[in-house]
C-alpha cells in the first residue's frame, strides 16, 4: 500500500514550487544602473518627503476634465509622456508651431506655440493653421535634470564659439530668451540686452525647471497654475486649476531626480569606445564634464557630472531643418541632448529607438548618420570607422 506524505510536507513542497514557478515568471528586481528614476543620494528625510509627492503629482495624478483636463490637451498625465522617467514614444510626440525667426511666433492667437491635438468632449482638437512651420518634438528623459540647471552660465558661454575659432568646425550658441514674470533669474545669470541663456527643450527655449514644469502643465495638460492662469486652449485667465505646492513640489522632485548610471564602464570594449568618441570629436558637442555651482540642497551643490552635453545650439544642417524655431535659435540650430540615459531609452520607448528631435531615428546609428550642419566631420569620420571600430563605440553609447 503506497504511504501518503504528511499534509505539512505536501504544502511545503506546494509552496517551494511556487516559489519557484514564479521566479521564472517574475524576474528580479532591476538594478540602481538599469533605471532612471529615483532620488539622488545624499538628500535629507524632508528633502526625500518632498520628492516623493513630487513624484506622486509627477507619476501618479491623472487630470480630467472634473480637475481641469483641457478643453485642448496633448496628455492626461506627466507620466504618461515620461514613462519611468525616460524619452517619449512617437505616440507623445509634441507639435510646436508657428515661429521661423527671431521675431517671435505669429500664431500665438491660432494656437501656437503648441498644438493641443485632444480635446475634451465638447471641444475641437486643434490643427495647424494655414502657413505656419511646425516641429514635432519627442518628449526627453527627466533623470539629471536639477544638475544641468546648477551649470554656470559662465561655464556655459566658455564652450560657446560662434566664430569657430579652434577652427574644428564647431561653433555653438546659448539660446537667448526673455525671461516669463514669474521666473527669477539666477544668481550667476549673464544677461544680453534684457535676454537670459535658456537651456531646457529642444531648442533650449526654457530657462529652468519652473519655467519648463509650468509650461509643460499649460501646454500639454491644459492645466493653469497661479504662474500662467492664462488657459492655452481659449486665452482667457482663468482661476488656477492647480496649487502652487504641487507645481513647486514637481519642479523638486525633477531638480532631484538621480543622474542616469553608466554600465560596463570597466569593460574594454566599451572604454576603446568612448576613446574613439573622443578621437573623432563627437565630444566637441557632447562635453563629458560638466559641475555644479552652489545650490542649498547638498546633494547638488559643486558636484562634477557627466551628461554629455554642452547645453548651446548648434547647426545641425538642412536634413534636420524643420523650418520652426524658438527664443534666439535658427531653424536649423538644435540644443545638444544629453546621451546620459541614452541606451536604456528603449525601455521607455515601446522596446525599439525613438532618437533625435522627433524620433525619426530608429537607432544610434542612424542618430549619427543623421547628424549635418557642425557634426558633419565628426558624422564622416564614424562612417570610416572599421567596423569593430564602430561596434565599440555604439556599444560605448548603449553604455551611457
Amino acid at each position: 500500500m503506497q504511504k501518503r506524505l504528511p499534509i505539512v510536507l505536501l504544502s511545503l513542497m506546494s509552496l517551494v514550487a511556487i516559489m519557484v514557478s514564479c521566479e521564472k515568471i517574475i524576474p528580479s528586481s532591476p538594478k540602481e544602473d538599469e533605471i532612471l528614476d529615483g532620488p539622488v543620494e545624499g538628500l535629507s528625510y524632508d528633502q526625500l518627503r518632498r520628492f516623493a509627492l513630487g513624484d506622486a503629482a509627477f507619476n501618479n495624478e491623472i487630470f480630467t476634465p472634473a480637475n481641469g483636463l483641457g478643453p485642448g490637451f496633448v496628455a492626461t498625465s506627466c507620466g504618461s509622456c515620461h514613462a519611468g522617467d525616460g524619452k517619449g514614444h512617437p505616440f507623445t510626440t509634441l507639435v510646436r508651431f508657428g515661429q521661423t525667426d527671431e521675431t517671435g511666433n505669429k500664431f500665438l492667437d491660432q494656437g501656437g506655440p503648441q498644438l493641443q491635438n485632444r480635446a475634451i468632449p465638447g471641444y475641437k482638437p486643434e490643427q495647424i493653421p494655414a502657413g505656419a512651420s511646425f516641429s514635432k518634438f519627442t518628449p526627453p528623459a527627466n533623470t539629471g535634470l536639477g544638475f544641468l540647471e546648477l551649470v554656470a552660465d559662465a561655464d556655459i558661454l566658455a564652450m560657446a564659439d560662434p566664430q569657430d575659432l579652434d577652427n574644428d568646425g564647431i561653433s555653438g550658441v546659448p539660446n537667448y530668451a526673455v525671461l516669463p514674470s514669474y521666473v527669477q533669474a539666477f544668481n550667476n545669470a549673464i544677461a544680453l540686452k534684457g535676454k537670459y541663456i535658456h537651456r531646457f527643450g529642444k531648442k533650449a527655449a526654457a530657462y529652468n525647471l519652473l519655467h519648463q514644469t509650468v509650461n509643460a502643465y499649460n501646454q500639454d495638460i491644459g492645466i493653469t497654475s497661479s504662474f500662467d492662469p492664462v488657459d492655452a486652449y481659449t486665452r482667457m485667465v482663468i482661476d488656477p486649476e492647480i496649487s502652487t505646492l504641487t507645481v513647486n513640489n514637481v519642479v523638486f522632485y525633477l531638480q532631484t531626480l538621480k543622474a542616469p548610471i553608466q554600465r560596463d564602464a570597466g569593460n574594454a570594449e566599451v572604454e576603446t569606445g568612448r576613446k574613439l568618441f573622443e578621437k573623432i570629436n563627437c565630444s566637441g558637442c557632447h562635453k563629458p564634464t560638466l559641475k555644479t555651482v552652489f545650490s542649498p540642497v547638498v546633494a547638488l551643490s559643486n558636484k562634477e557630472f557627466h551628461p554629455y552635453t554642452d547645453l548651446l545650439l548648434h547647426d545641425m544642417g538642412p536634413g534636420l531643418d524643420d523650418g520652426y524655431t524658438e527664443g534666439s535659435a535658427k531653424t536649423f540650430e538644435w540644443r545638444t541632448p544629453p546621451l546620459w540615459g541614452l541606451g536604456l531609452s528603449m525601455n521607455s520607448q515601446g522596446g525599439s529607438y525613438h532618437l533625435l528631435h522627433d524620433g525619426r531615428a530608429k537607432s544610434i546609428e542612424e542618430a549619427v548618420t543623421l547628424h549635418g550642419g557642425e557634426a558633419s566631420a565628426s558624422r564622416n569620420r564614424f562612417n570610416q570607422l572599421s567596423g569593430a571600430e564602430r561596434n565599440a563605440m555604439l556599444r560605448f553609447l548603449e553604455s551611457l
